[in-house]
Parts: C-alpha cells; structure tokens; sequence
C-alpha cells in the first residue's frame, strides 16, 4: 500500500501542504510515521478522506433536477466563444477546469455568458487513468 508525504497529499487534495499539516494536526487525515520519522498518510487513508472531502465541494443544489449522470461540478462560466453553429464554454468548478462544446442555440437558449453559476453534467464512455 502506498504512503504520501505531506507534499504529495497536498497536491493530490488541491491544497497547501500547511494546510494538510493542520487537518493532519485535527486528527483528519490520519497520519503514521515513515522509517525516517516523517509524517506520511496511508493511500488508503487518504482516498478516504478524499472522498469525504469532495462529496461537499461541488455539491448539486437540492432542488436541481433528477439525472442519471453522477458526475456534476457546480462552477461558474469562464469563457464563452459562439461561431456560426458551435460554441466552446468554459466552466470553471473549484480547481477543475470544463471545456464544452455546444451548439450556439444551447448557448443562446440557457443564456449562458461570463459570470453565470452552472452544473456542469459530465458523462463519458471513455475514462482514461494513467498510473503515476
């Protein structure tokens, strides 16, 4: 089973490794020490506090709709470019960056420019994971 240093955990949480220092400090994530004597995590541990971390981040109001698609991310528009037919949105939802290729009539019919609070629904059938 992996281990992470403080550094690691916090690039992997989005995160300053002072601020993974003091949730360690709280008792959350749990923390061991390595042979060396420093503060690691358990990988284990860690996606676990991971998950419990991320289930509020980006959290769907409740009075959206119900959908079949798991993977939403509340965000705000970023960027907006409209030709003839299609339309690039960007979407920014935390650290996340969503790009969407729509038609300009979706853009035009949600209304959607600069500024404006979205979810973005992804859902893929393909997902690619590159171990590091």
């Amino acid at each position: 089973m992996p281990s992470y240093s403080m550094g690691q955990a916090a690039r992997l949480l989005g995160v300053s490794s002072e601020t993974v220092r003091r949730w360690a400090d709280g008792g959350r994530p749990a923390v061991e020490r390595d042979g060396a004597g420093r503060r690691v995590i358990e990988g284990a541990a860690l996606a676990a506090f991971a998950r419990e971390r991320g289930a509020g981040l980006h959290a769907v109001p409740e009075d959206d709709v119900s959908t079949s698609v798991r993977n939403s991310f509340v965000g705000i528009v970023t960027a907006v470019r409209v030709d003839d037919v299609a339309a690039q949105v960007e979407v920014q939802s935390g650290p996340h960056r969503l790009v969407s290729l729509v038609t300009r009539e979706a853009v035009e019919e949600l209304g959607l420019e600069v500024g404006v609070t979205v979810t973005a629904r992804v859902k893929s059938t393909n997902v690619h994971v590159d171990l590091r």
